[in-house]
């Protein structure tokens, strides 16, 4: 088992910055404001054959009362507390202060080991770390995550105290990514689907900030639960930290199998929910729609045909969306979450012969003959799959300009009818037997 590492320290020390630096990517959010990482961030990360995961935790104020600041004490407690060692990382701009020693003192009481690493020094002559001896955690690591500088000696430092562990291949997970407007459930969502409180729950809005990625094993299945920050349109969205949220969450969409779409059902589905349904339609993502609050809905025996009339409605475009009514604060039918989001990945990935498509494609020909246009129609040879996630077809026409929209749709409809594609949208790709395309 890979040995856990939490990166430790109060706020504005340059935590999620050293933190990127040693994951080799842009994985938390970095911004000069105090408490922009709330969650607890993982990060697979190797360093000479050695596997390990580092933890990023949001910034310790300690004497600090306010509810969020109560939020990432704990968050930070639980890194600390399933962790094999701490990195506690200081600013060696700013020096030594009351507050290191506060934190000092919590860390103390963990009995792990702790790295100090000296943050911000990014040249000799502002190497005043030796200072740092005072904390009595050891030889203090002068390093500057910002140009990337005393890295090495750091990690070096981190291996001697941590069991060892080698660099093995990842099993493949299915990535499930969690996304809506802010306080639609997903944090709540996330931490259900866990079994623990991975993600910070409050009614404050905004408070997922990162992507938090999260391994999750259910017997033999694995999969990657990806909270996401919420969405909200984007006059709303001023702030900057809040704009690289969002644009987290979008690049969540992207590298997810499967998106979880969860919409409020105490306020039912708005235009905003609509349009997070359309970007991840639009990524060629395969979806379910997670009406959340369920619990909170005044219902009779028509509730769910009524939303569900509206989910139709309002989501034309993607008709073949598989939704659920569930609620995160009971924990009713969440369990059924995982197993319908497999299903779409499933669907998505699904290959067809093309014997067997073009069976059903001159079915569907028979039954409703090809449009045509000034006298020309529209011929269509054959029909061919060409890749999955999501599934793609190339029709072989004589003219791709005489193929009428209303006839696309209802070829793909013949083709959802005889082939289970619920969760996932499909593209039809019309060329000439020369490669054009419409």
């Amino acid at each position: 088992m890979k040995p856990l590492i939490a990166v430790v320290g109060r706020p504005n020390v340059g935590k999620s910055t050293l933190f990127n630096r040693i994951a080799g990517s842009r994985i938390a959010i970095v911004e000069d404001v105090p408490g922009v990482t709330r969650d607890r961030i993982y990060a697979d990360c190797e360093w000479c054959g050695r596997a390990f995961t580092l933890i990023d935790t949001g910034g310790l104020e300690l004497k600090s009362e306010d509810e969020m600041w109560s939020h990432i004490r704990e968050q930070a407690q639980i890194a600390v507390d399933s962790a094999d060692a701490i990195l506690y990382v200081v600013d060696g701009k700013t020096g030594l202060t009351t507050d290191d020693s506060l934190v000092c003192g919590f860390l103390r009481k963990s009995g792990l080991p702790v790295v100090l690493a000296v943050n911000k020094v990014d040249n000799v002559v502002d190497d005043a770390s030796y200072e740092f001896y005072a904390l009595g955690f050891g030889e203090p690591h002068a390093v500057s995550a910002e140009q990337g500088k005393g890295i090495g000696d750091l990690l070096d430092a981190l291996m001697e105290v941590v069991p060892s562990a080698p660099v093995e291949e990842d099993p493949e997970r299915i990535k499930i990514a969690i996304v809506g407007k802010p306080n639609a459930g997903k944090s709540s969502i996330a931490n259900r689907l866990l079994g623990y409180d991975r993600s910070i729950v409050s009614d404050i809005a905004g408070t997922t900030r990162d992507a938090v990625d999260t391994a999750l094993n259910v017997g033999d299945d694995k999969y990657l639960i990806i909270d996401t920050a919420g969405m909200r349109k984007k006059k709303a969205v001023d702030e900057g930290v809040e704009r690289y949220s969002v644009m987290r969450s979008i690049l969540a969409i992207r590298r997810a199998d499967v998106a979880l779409i969860v919409c409020d059902a105490s306020t039912g589905l708005t235009e905003q929910d609509v349009r997070i349904a359309g970007m991840v339609h639009e990524e060629g993502k395969p979806s379910v729609i997670v009406m959340n609050k369920w619990d909170l809905v005044d219902k009779d025996s028509y509730t769910v045909n009524t939303f569900e009339k509206k989910l139709r409605e309002d989501l034309k475009y993607m008709d073949y969306f598989k939704s659920v009514y569930i609620s995160a604060a009971s924990g009713k039918r969440v369990d059924s979450l995982l197993p319908m989001a497999a299903e779409a990945v499933a669907n998505s990935r699904k290959r067809i012969s093309t014997g067997l498509l073009n069976e059903v494609l001159g079915d569907a020909i028979r039954i409703s003959e090809p449009p045509s246009y000034l006298g020309r129609r529209l011929k269509i040879f054959f029909v061919t799959q060409v890749s999955v996630a999501p599934p793609t077809f190339v029709l072989k026409v004589n003219d791709p300009t005489l193929m009428h929209f209303s006839y696309k749709r209802y070829l793909e409809n013949a083709l959802r009818k005889s082939f289970d594609f619920s969760g996932t949208p499909i593209r039809l790709l019309v060329r000439t037997n020369s490669g054009d395309e419409e």
